[in-house]
This record gives C-alpha cells, structure tokens and sequence, in this order.
C-alpha cells in the first residue's frame, strides 16, 4: 500500500514523518520555507491512511514506497518508523533525522508491560472516542511545553478512533523489537534531536549517538518531546545545517 502523501516547495528531497495522533498537516508550518520538495506522510491509523493495521517492519516497506530517496526525518513515532525504514531500505535515506526517537526497549518484561499498556490505551481510545482522548493525551507532563495553538488540536481532531487504536496495537512502542544491536548499520549521516527537559529521551538520543558511527547529538536547551513545535526556529536552524554539509 502506498501512504496517502503529499509535497511542499521546491528544492532538495526531504521526507517528513508525524507523531502519534498528529497527520501529515502537523509539517506544514515549519516546511513551507524550507529549501526542500518536502513529502508529508500521513501514516498508518492518521489522516488520510486511516489503516492502522500495520507493523513497523510494514510500515517502513510503505513509507520506502511512497517517499522519494532523500532525507528522512521523523519525530516520536514517526522517528521509530523512520528507523525501521532506514535500517530495511538504506539506499533510499540519504541522510536521517531522529526527533525524540528510540530505537526499543531492550528489557523483556518492560517491552511486554508497555505492549499491554499500549492496548489498554487503544480500547480506551474507542470507549472515550478522539476528542476526549486528544484532550487527555496533551494533558501529559510530555507535552508541557506547547499551548493551546502549539499543540495542534484541530488537526489532531481529524483522526478516527479506531486507526489510532490499531496505531497502537500494531505498531506502539511495546510492539518494536529492540534495534540497538543494528544501529552500526547505520552507513548514512544521521541527527539525533532532543529537548534538554526531555531526560529519558535526551539520554536515550546520546546513547544512540555513541553507537550510529555518523551521528550527531544536538540537544535543545529547554525544549521538550515535542522539540520542533515548542522551539521551530531552533529546530529549522539545526535541520539546514545539518542537511546543508549531507
């Protein structure tokens, strides 16, 4: 299956991946001065591919499909996607960048009490129905740093339940196998992007940092998760000169 897509400016190729509940709109703002042909994907369970039934391994086949070769960049969950896709079909990422990403939960136990969690949280997600539920999921102490126009609410709105809930029955967090023994394989450069106020993930970015061998590890002072929503300056000025040496 090709992912519903669709492309911004003019320039180098870059490919954008959202976060979970977010759409491919989420980009818009930040990538329409860029100097790229930006392609905004909207992934399995969100916008406009409301099939969430979907593994990461499959999903990366997708996103290999639908993107062009170039740079792949990708937050939250879209930078766990944007892992798989770059360790399954490297030829087509030129270059990787990884906001608040992970590549898994090496623990056993903690992997399977996340994948339960996850699907406790689907079901709650089709009882409560997608209003109720975006109001609860921003509330956590993750997204603190964005506001009420930061935190894309409206869009946001415009998924269906039961594509977030298969989101994360088939490709949540409890789902992923752990990567950490493939990131050598990693041969393109790769950015690593974190908020300093994010500690489990800004560790996790300087711990992948030491294994990727063309890594770089820039931390945001005083950004959370949701680094490139709460400091899109920043964010934009890091991206181009990352993709600007590539």
């Amino acid at each position: 299956m090709t992912l519903s897509s669709h492309a911004i400016g003019n320039g180098s190729p870059a490919t954008f991946l959202h976060g979970f509940t977010q759409t491919s709109r989420s980009w818009s703002h930040l990538v329409e001065k860029l100097p790229f042909t930006s392609t905004l994907i909207d992934l399995p369970g969100h916008g406009d591919s409301p099939d969430g039934r979907r593994s990461l391994t499959q999903t990366a086949e997708e996103i290999a499909d639908t993107m062009p070769t170039g740079c792949l960049i990708g937050y939250s969950m879209g930078a766990r996607m944007a892992l798989h896709t770059a360790l399954q079909h490297p030829h087509k990422v030129s270059a990787l960048v990884l906001i608040s990403g992970t590549a898994g939960i090496r623990d056993n136990a903690e992997r399977t009490a996340r994948r339960l969690s996850d699907i406790e949280l689907a079901t709650r997600i089709q009882e409560l129905g997608v209003p109720a539920f975006i109001d609860e999921w921003l509330s956590q102490p993750l997204f603190a740093g964005l506001n009420s126009v930061t935190n894309q609410r409206a869009d946001r709105l415009r998924n269906h339940p039961v594509g977030l809930a298969d989101s994360l029955r088939f490709a949540g967090t409890g789902t992923q196998e752990p990567l950490w023994d493939q990131l050598h394989m990693l041969t393109m450069p790769v950015l690593l992007m974190c908020g300093t106020t994010d500690t489990k993930f800004h560790a996790i970015a300087l711990e992948m940092a030491t294994i990727i061998p063309n890594a770089t590890c820039i931390a945001i002072e005083g950004a959370g998760h949701t680094v490139h929503l709460e400091q899109p300056k920043r964010f934009t000025e890091e991206l181009l000169r990352f993709t600007a040496t590539k």
